[in-house]
């Protein structure tokens, strides 16, 4: 399995380590786990932003996901290619998360914007 192919598996759990972090920082401990997405729109402040960042992550990642696999089925990208643009998504997003919980907005926007650039980026590679 390629470097490129352990930042898909990694990515996938971003948003779940953003859920981690929001319910354990929003007091979800001991809490009714019947309806846990109820508490978790009322939570405030970094339990609220992770919460938004777990969502963000789910986004972004299928088009990741299919474009480093695109990227290795074409062919038509170097393996050094592919690994650089999905190691530097992945530290883009890691950033993006940590950016999003201390409510670094502008900054947390170029890095969203870094992660999408890497997107497209193996999308162009493919090409």
């Amino acid at each position: 399995m390629t470097l490129a192919y352990w930042c898909v598996f990694i990515a996938m759990f971003l948003p779940w380590l953003c859920a981690f972090y929001a319910k354990r920082v929003g007091g979800f401990a001991g809490q009714d786990n019947h309806n846990p997405r109820d508490f978790m729109l009322h939570t405030q402040g970094e339990a609220k932003r992770a919460n938004a960042a777990q969502q963000n992550s789910f986004e972004i990642f299928p088009a990741f996901a299919a474009a480093v696999i695109i990227a290795h089925m074409t062919g038509g990208a170097s393996q050094a290619a592919i690994t650089f643009w999905s190691v530097l998504f992945v530290l883009s997003r890691l950033l993006y998360i940590f950016l999003y919980i201390k409510d670094m907005a502008t900054l947390r926007s170029g890095s969203w914007m870094v992660g999408l650039v890497c997107i497209l980026a193996l999308f162009i590679a493919a090409a």
